[in-house]
């Protein structure tokens, strides 16, 4: 299924990047030439007229591009199903007063001691996806790991002990 987009200039003010849902709705992104930008939603039925603009400090913009990013590829695997037999994707808390807390990922060494990838780390409301290994984990830090069962049961362990 291919998603439609459309660009739509706006003279003066910036460019218009339209996803047109399969209902037929629009949810646009409204970069303006001084650099701001606005989600914006559109009537299904009027193009140009919008039901809904919020504005995005570059924080919040980063913080949702992450959030639907980590949000299609936790999806995407799952829509594997059985081309994916075998492999889980789970939730790890970073236990209260955990070894790992102000600590780089890369750490962990996760992938290399369990086989299983962090392939993102969920912060209060902010979902850090793809993270790096240099990525700092914090306190109340969930991670989303993605192995078998034998390698995230191991991934678990690790993140409970703490660094050797």
């Amino acid at each position: 299924m291919s998603v439609r987009i459309e660009r739509v200039d706006l003279p003066g003010i910036g460019v218009r990047t339209d996803v047109i849902t399969v209902g037929g709705r629009r949810v646009s992104v409204v970069s303006q030439r001084n650099g701001e930008r606005d989600l914006a939603l559109f009537d299904a039925d009027d193009p140009d007229a919008s039901t809904d603009s919020i504005a995005l400090t570059d924080d919040e913009a980063a913080a949702l591009a992450e959030l639907l990013g980590a949000s299609i590829a936790l999806s995407r695997l799952s829509a594997l199903g059985e081309k994916a037999a075998g492999l889980y994707t789970e939730e790890i808390s970073l236990p209260l007063g955990s070894k790992f807390v102000g600590r780089p990922m890369g750490d962990t060494r996760a992938r290399t001691l369990t086989s299983s990838s962090i392939v993102a780390i969920a912060r209060g409301s902010q979902v850090v996806a793809s993270p790096t290994p240099d990525v700092i984990f914090e306190q109340g830090d969930v991670i989303v790991a993605v192995g078998t069962r034998k390698g995230l049961d191991a991934l678990s362990k690790l993140i409970d002990r703490g660094p050797s």
